[in-house]
């Protein structure tokens, strides 16, 4: 980039921060957008209150580019808390300085400083995200990424008419993070959400959300494409839209066979393309979402509804509401993330590591660790192998690339200390974890499989874990203990899901393989908000390769200080 925070341009760029959103068409190979972190009134539920956005939207800018291309977004933050976004689901290829973070792959972005994220896009296409990544400010600072394929390329499956974003979310009328702060000095989870949303609307059945509902016309006949991503911070959920069918085509930004369905289920993080076809008698239809738990755990089960309205049809027309699955509809989960397969074509193929040269074993728990200033003396907590993730003070990608010392150490297991009855009866004694900035070393290009398995520490539970800088190929899963010696031969090694975020099930277990061809420090976490603020984390240091294009990048002259 040279010396960019002095180019006309980008003086050009500030003078337009002050009026907000600015996306200016360059050459193809180049998309520029800036982001202004700012805080913004908004009213939902009978409530106005000031919230984190993103150029005063709510949710935020739409990001569109095409594959091959070069995004630079410049964030200035305006807000009074630091920030880092995420760019979540690209590979950032060599390039962790652009991940997003916050002391995981940069320091964040302080109060009235800017960072330019310039990252390519390379060898992807479909629907993914943005999100805050410190803090739990992504409860309002997130956005959708939508990459066409190249000039040329068509779809794998019939052109839709027209395609819309339908954005998942979750609503506080308090603020949260007090709300979140309160809980930590409790040592307790903070208060549920009050509503869901759908692009950040509630719809009708909250009150004084008539005029906060998200409608989409559609014509009779036609084929649309809904680009869905789940930006909820603690709630997997089902998504269903009356008297139609869905048709699934693409995960995370990898094309499926095809497969049709009444509704999904989409776990915080994930992204899910469907076609839907006009085909029903013209009136107006929910479009709703509900969360899925089958745990024994309290979750803000009320339903977010929008509204699919067939052109001519008047406002006065009453909507249908769908048949969502029970909230606890384990089978349902279980059977349709089974029908989720990659496409594996000659254009698009499934190239699963065969051999495996890494085998890892992480178990998923909770736990309860002593806390003077809590109000019993102790906090909820959560750890893999039984480690508490303790976060740095500085970006854990600058203290390797700089090999500054005693920052983290690279010695976290492979497998649990202890084995035990990891889905028996639940366990309510010796909960402690050991605490620690601990990270796991990965030799560049070697193959990993890595088994996440819950456990019934407290309580079983489902968790969608995400991995950054890379895609994996969910090659198992199944309820109870993980059997290595019976549970491999099943494994699916011709044709399993791509993906970026995977649900583990509640009391079980998910296996997933990658080849870890991308050199750097890689998050990898829970995306359930609250268990990953209580430290459900670790990340990769993958080392960098021989060959002159194998190693990370030297960071931006612009990248944050902490």
């Amino acid at each position: 980039m040279g010396n960019r925070e002095n180019s006309p341009l980008v003086r050009f760029f500030y003078f337009f921060c002050m009026l907000g959103f600015v996306f200016i068409p360059t050459e193809a190979a180049v998309k520029k957008y800036q982001f202004k972190v700012q805080v913004t009134n908004i009213s939902r539920l009978c409530h106005t209150k000031p919230i984190v956005t993103v150029n005063g939207m709510f949710p935020g800018p739409t990001i569109y580019v095409r594959e091959g291309d070069r995004v630079l977004v410049n964030v200035t933050n305006c807000a009074q808390y630091n920030m880092s976004i995420h760019w979540h689901g690209l590979k950032q290829y060599r390039n962790g300085w652009a991940d997003g973070p916050a002391y995981i792959t940069q320091c964040p972005i302080k109060t009235g400083n800017s960072y330019v994220y310039d990252f390519n896009v390379t060898g992807q296409r479909g629907t993914l995200w943005w999100h805050a990544h410190i803090f739990w400010l992504r409860a309002t600072v997130y956005g959708a990424i939508v990459i066409m394929p190249k000039q040329g390329t068509p779809f794998p499956f019939p052109q839709p008419e027209r395609e819309e974003t339908i954005v998942l979310g979750e609503w506080w009328n308090n603020d949260v993070e007090e709300l979140v702060n309160q809980g930590n000095k409790l040592g307790l989870p903070p208060n549920m959400s009050d509503a869901h949303t759908i692009n950040g609307k509630p719809g009708p059945l909250f009150p004084c959300s008539d005029k906060h509902t998200f409608a989409m016309e559609v014509e009779q006949g036609k084929t649309y494409l809904l680009r869905i991503i789940n930006a909820a911070l603690n709630d997997e959920l089902f998504f269903a839209i009356a008297g139609h069918n869905l048709t699934v085509v693409e995960v995370d930004a990898v094309y499926t066979k095809p497969f049709t369905t009444q509704a999904i289920l989409i776990a915080p993080g994930q992204t899910t393309n469907v076609l839907v076809q006009a085909s029903q008698v013209p009136s107006r239809y929910f479009m709703a979402a509900r969360p899925f738990m089958d745990a024994p755990l309290s979750i803000d089960n009320k339903t977010a509804t929008s509204i699919l309205q067939y052109k001519g049809i008047p406002n006065t027309i009453l909507p249908i509401l769908p048949h969502l699955p029970a909230p606890n509809d384990t089978n349902f989960a279980l059977s349709y993330n089974a029908k989720l397969r990659s496409l594996n074509s000659p254009q698009f193929p499934a190239n699963v590591p065969l051999k495996v040269d890494r085998h890892l074993f992480y178990t998923i728990g909770l736990g309860i660790n002593p806390c003077p200033t809590c109000l019993n003396g102790t906090q909820l907590t959560a750890s893999l192998n039984n480690i508490t993730f303790v976060m740095p003070q500085i970006g854990l990608l600058q203290a390797h690339y700089f090999n500054i010392k005693e920052v983290f150490k690279t010695d976290f297991p492979d497998r649990p200390p202890t084995p035990f009855n990891y889905t028996g009866a639940p366990l309510t004694a010796n909960l402690g974890t050991k605490l620690g900035t601990r990270l796991s070393k990965i030799a560049f290009n070697s193959t990993v499989e890595l088994v996440l398995q819950d456990t019934n520490l407290l309580s079983v539970e489902s968790h969608p874990f995400h991995l950054h800088g890379y895609n994996f190929f969910i090659v198992g899963t199944g309820v109870g203990n993980f059997n290595p010696s019976k549970d491999p031969a099943k494994f699916n090694l011709v044709d399993p899901p791509e993906r970026n975020t995977v649900g583990v099930p509640t009391g079980g277990w998910t296996a997933i393989r990658f080849r870890a061809d991308n050199p750097g420090v890689w998050f990898i976490h829970c995306h359930l908000e609250l268990h990953t603020s209580w430290g459900l984390k670790t990340a990769f240091v993958v080392e960098n390769g021989k060959g002159a294009d194998q190693s990370v990048l030297p960071p931006p002259k612009d990248l944050p200080l902490c």
